[in-house]
């Protein structure tokens, strides 16, 4: 698993308009997202959910959070998956995917690295939680709109068994992409 990232923090100086950025060595909060596949009856699957409350509350995302002091990323995952959806994962079915570096330069709590996985396999079937509401959806109807802003230009990829190692830049209205690298 890649360990938890230094990255580059933006702070911005305002004069009236934002016009100089300096850089920071800061590390942000290190999560997880999981992406549970499955085969459906029209093809493949992803398991998605309404967020209820937090950050993203309203959108549509894969069970995941944040990463405890000390706790490895495939254990987030397993514990995150159990709380949001109540499925029961074994570690080594998880396939790690890659990194997402997210940055809210207007909104510098919001920064975070997330590791990313993806599922096959796991006990139970998916229930509810105060955190997430969760659905099957046919990965070629994927509603990237009900989603961040960040995942059309990635998720995609990573449901056709691809990987990812890139890096988001949100605008101002902390919601659209200002920029990325990678991908």
């Amino acid at each position: 698993m890649p360990p938890q990232h230094a990255c580059h923090a933006t702070s911005v100086r305002h004069t009236g308009a934002v016009t100089e950025r300096e850089d920071r060595t800061v590390q942000h909060p290190a999560v997880v997202v999981v992406y549970l596949l499955r085969d459906g009856v029209d093809g493949p699957e992803v398991l998605l959910g309404e967020k209820r409350r937090g950050l993203g509350a309203g959108r549509l995302v894969g069970p995941g959070g944040k990463r405890e002091p000390g706790e490895a990323a495939v254990d987030t995952a397993v514990r995150e998956v159990a709380e949001e959806v109540g499925l029961r994962l074994d570690p080594d079915d998880l396939e790690a995917r890659g990194t997402l570096d997210y940055r809210f330069p207007f909104r510098p709590s919001w920064s975070q690295v997330s590791d990313v996985f993806v599922c096959r396999r796991w006990q139970g079937h998916p229930t509810g939680s105060d955190e997430l509401e969760p659905r099957w959806i046919p990965v070629r109807d994927v509603p990237y709109d009900a989603m961040w802003d960040d995942a059309k230009y990635w998720l995609p990829g990573v449901l056709d068994g691809g990987r990812v190692r890139a890096g988001f830049t949100f605008a101002d209205d902390n919601a659209t992409v200002a920029g990325f690298t990678g991908a």
